[in-house]
């Protein structure tokens, strides 16, 4: 005799299809599995968002040095026998006077050249028996650009001595190493992305190995592979993305402290302030920081759908 229908039983005959719609319900939790691998993903995401702060701070600072270096020339008079150092400085600063765009003229005077050597002769060094040559500034018109090679050739047929420096074997220099520098940054975040993949992957394949009757039940309810996969890669896209906000929220606030030092312990600083100026990050600094952690969580979904994939390959 068949069991009379009672309407009771119907919500658990559809129990198993409405289940689908929660895909994060059919995924078994591994507590300590799962906050040791949001722990790792924080803390690689940590260090590579330092490094991408680090880097566009080093990019900015590279950039405001160019553009320093780019406004201003330097005419060096050096000492030469039988002539008078101190009329061969003023006729390179009337002749740098004279040419069109220069904004000004500023001759340096001999102590505030002697403290430039402290760094490297120490402070109270008689200089007076040493070659130091006098120095003229000469401030640039960045929209008029004037005619240095003009100007280098002028000085050296009216005052043998002086030679014009236009900073330029500095300024490419920087270029070279803010290149070199942005390119390590992303050959370590690329690292630690590659890292977190690997952490990824091993959680993954740890969690189909405990739990390989979860896979085989819904394989029975009519589950396909790319169901079965996008239900891992979206639990650990989620573990990748909530560790990697945590990691670069801290590192955001890191260099948001770092940015407060300067102020706060005085403009006159030798430390950070001295060496980098404010270290402030700005908008592209915080995107970059935005952009590892998103990559965080893309890594972690795609690769662990890619490994219950090879799974259920090697499985099937």
């Amino acid at each position: 005799m068949t069991r009379p229908h009672h309407p009771q039983d119907e919500p658990r005959a559809r129990a198993p299809i409405q289940a689908f719609g929660h895909p994060g319900r059919l995924v078994p939790s591994e507590g300590g599995a799962e906050r040791s691998l949001a722990a790792v993903i924080a803390i690689l995401t940590f260090l590579a968002a330092l490094v991408a702060g680090a880097a566009e701070i080093g990019l900015t600072t590279a950039a405001s040095w160019q553009q320093a270096l780019g406004r201003e020339a330097t005419i060096q008079v050096r000492p030469a026998p039988g002539r008078d150092l101190e009329a061969d400085t003023e006729r390179g600063a009337a002749i740098a006077r004279a040419t069109p765009g220069i904004l000004s003229v500023r001759k340096v005077p001999a102590a505030e050249a002697a403290r430039l050597l402290e760094p490297w002769l120490g402070t109270g060094a008689d200089l007076s028996d040493l070659p130091v040559p006098r120095l003229v500034a000469l401030a640039l018109d960045p929209g008029r650009r004037p005619d240095l090679p003009g100007l280098a050739e002028r000085l050296r047929a009216a005052v043998p001595p002086a030679t014009l420096d236009t900073h330029q074997a500095w300024m490419e220099r920087l270029s070279r190493v803010a290149v070199a520098g942005g390119a390590l940054a992303a050959a370590i975040v690329g690292l630690v992305l590659l890292a977190s993949a690997g952490a990824t992957a091993f959680a993954t394949r740890g969690v189909l190995a405990g739990h390989r009757e979860v896979v085989e039940v819904l394989h029975l309810a009519g589950a396909e592979d790319r169901f079965v996969a996008r239900l891992f890669a979206r639990r650990f896209a989620r573990l990748g993305l909530g560790g990697a906000v945590a990691g670069a929220t801290a590192a955001g606030l890191l260099m948001l402290a770092l940015g407060s030092l300067p102020a706060r312990f005085g403009p006159d600083n030798d430390g950070i302030q001295g060496l980098f100026g404010a270290v402030s990050l700005g908008w592209r600094g915080y995107g970059a920081i935005a952009a590892v952690m998103l990559l965080q969580g893309v890594v972690a979904g795609q690769v662990a759908a890619a490994a219950v994939k090879r799974f259920l390959k090697a499985t099937s």
